[in-house]
């Protein structure tokens, strides 16, 4: 069986509008969710993330409404991300027309729900979305349970981060992805807090070592800014699918351009 990589235009929502911000925050206006999921579908985009990031954090549910709209107009996958927190949020989102569901902070609190989700819907209807940013340490320092790696001359571990990246967990990222696997889930999306927003590339440390450690696919999140970083997703990273926002809500680089540049460096993509 062929296994093309993916590319994944993803709608971090506020408010009702998709934004845009650098390492979670100075967030500015994008544009309409339904109108973006439109043309990301017409543009070629093989699937779609909507991830309500300040559901968590505001204590509220994922806009369904919202969600239905956005579901009414593409045929393309769909991920829904933020405040899923029972089986009933899993139930509304995926009735609501969502392929699959995102979960973070409530797998992080009670990591016995991604377990019964996995086991309700099918693991391939579950990723854990895990938010990591590196904690630099020095490398004679013993750092008890922690994946230590070399990164930019200095030695790091990944730092899995809830509530919307807001609070740090001093849980391990890496341990952490090899846990939600046996807990059932189908991929995962490693969103680098780190390297958001700021168009230097993905953290390809954290995400080679998650598709490794794992085994599952992964999906590439939060730094990119050419179609050389998306390349770099896939041939060093070991992603499965790429997902990128700003230099595509923005006009940037449009997923044809990305998707034809992956292909000539020797990529399998799907293309229009």
């Amino acid at each position: 069986m062929i296994e093309y990589k993916k590319i994944i235009p993803c709608l971090d929502v506020k408010d009702g509008r998709v934004v845009k911000g650098i390492q979670f925050i100075n967030l500015r206006d994008a544009g309409n969710p339904v109108e973006f999921a439109q043309y990301y579908q017409d543009e070629g985009a093989d699937e779609l993330v909507f991830l309500d990031i300040t559901a968590t954090v505001e204590k509220r549910k994922t806009v369904v409404d919202l969600v239905k709209k956005v579901a009414e107009g593409i045929s393309i996958p769909f991920t829904v991300g933020g405040g899923i927190s029972s089986i009933e949020d899993v139930e509304d989102i995926l009735k609501a027309g969502a392929d699959k569901v995102s979960v973070n902070s409530a797998g992080v609190k009670n990591p016995q729900f991604l377990a019964e989700i996995s086991n309700e819907f099918g693991s391939e209807r579950i990723v854990s979305a895990i938010d990591g940013k590196r904690v630099y340490v020095d490398s004679k320092q013993k750092v008890n349970n922690k994946t230590l790696f070399e990164a930019d001359e200095n030695y790091c571990w990944f730092d899995v981060l809830a509530h919307g990246g807001t609070k740090s967990t001093g849980m391990d990222a890496i341990k952490w992805a090899k846990e939600v696997k046996e807990l059932g889930v189908g991929s995962i999306l490693p969103t680098s807090k780190t390297f958001d927003g700021t168009k230097e590339g993905y953290d390809l440390i954290m995400t080679k070592a998650i598709a490794e450690a794992t085994d599952l696919p992964v999906i590439a999140s939060g730094g990119a800014g050419t179609a050389q970083h998306i390349l770099e997703a896939f041939t060093i990273g070991k992603a499965s699918a790429a997902l990128a926002a700003s230099i595509f809500h923005f006009r940037e680089l449009s997923i044809k351009e990305v998707k034809e540049y992956c292909v000539q460096n020797g990529v399998l993509m799907r293309q229009l």
